[in-house]
């Protein structure tokens, strides 16, 4: 899942919300599925009304996904990529993943994206991109089964977790459509502070949200809590929190990323454990999809 940068910016800030590693593009033989959201729930500066959910549909809608992320991980961020020169993220895993978007239409600028792995192209590309970051053989029996997510951002002016919403509901929709059972992602905690916070909050989580043992995955560069102090009160990013709502485990312990400067986090959501309170509010606006 690069579910995104906990700090995800939605890296995903998580943000939901990696140039580098965990997450699914275009050529996906998928119907694809555009919903109008009608809802006049109040959303700063615009409202829901003038929100559209969709599936990229051209490699200029993949481009236009690919501008923001870069606002995002590169400018705002600082994170080191190697497409910074053309003022865009993108990837080898781009190909092969489904852009989910969200659209101001008045604008028509994307303000919101996801990018979603399925299994079939991971076999394609050899694998999934939080590969580059964790072992996950003890995840290898879900196979045909798994999809990830990544790359999720928000655009700064729209961060009051309505395009979050948004962008779940259309993942959600397109589980239930494919039949597929387990969502994994990376979440990621800046480590501006030389990674104490991010090891405090490990600790924290470890305690109530680790996943069965069968489950667990091993960084390839892990963080070195040993070295690090965890007695710090460390909040839980928005985005995280969300995952953990859902009924997302963590997976052990984080990695470094040192394109981010992130300690990034494996999150798996069997979607059997879906808390069926927030299952109902993501699905009920794609009941017909």
């Amino acid at each position: 899942m690069h579910l995104g940068r906990a700090g995800i910016s939605s890296r995903i800030s998580g943000s939901f919300t990696q140039p580098s590693r965990c997450s699914p593009i275009v050529a996906l033989a998928v119907e694809k599925e555009s919903t109008v959201l009608t809802r006049q729930s109040p959303l700063c500066p615009v409202q829901r009304s003038r929100l559209r959910l969709e599936f990229a549909q051209s490699p200029e809608d993949v481009l236009e996904a690919q501008r923001l992320r870069y606002r995002v991980f590169g400018e705002e961020m600082g994170a080191r990529l190697k497409s910074a020169h053309l003022g865009i993220d993108r990837d080898l895993y781009d190909p092969y993943c489904e852009h989910l978007l969200v659209r101001d239409r008045e604008t028509h600028e994307v303000v919101g994206t996801y990018r979603i792995l399925s299994p079939e192209n991971a076999r394609r590309i050899g694998g999934y991109y939080c590969e580059d970051e964790f072992d996950l053989v003890r995840l290898a029996h879900l196979g045909p089964r798994l999809v990830e997510l990544g790359r999720s951002c928000v655009h700064p002016d729209y961060r009051n977790g309505a395009i979050i919403a948004l962008l779940w509901s259309g993942i959600a929709a397109y589980m239930r459509r494919h039949g597929y059972e387990y969502l994994i992602g990376c979440a990621s905690i800046a480590m501006g502070d030389g990674g104490r916070m991010a090891a405090s909050l490990y600790q924290h989580l470890r305690r109530r949200f680790m996943s069965p043992v069968e489950y667990r995955v091993f960084p390839r560069c892990p963080l070195p809590l040993a070295a690090l102090k965890t007695e710090w009160d460390a909040s839980v990013p928005p985005l995280i929190k969300g995952y953990l709502r859902l009924g997302a485990w963590v997976c052990g312990d984080p990695a470094w990323d040192p394109d981010f400067n992130t300690a990034d986090l494996l999150l798996l959501l069997p979607m059997h454990r879906l808390n069926e309170r927030y299952a109902r509010h993501f699905l009920k606006d794609h009941h017909h999809a």
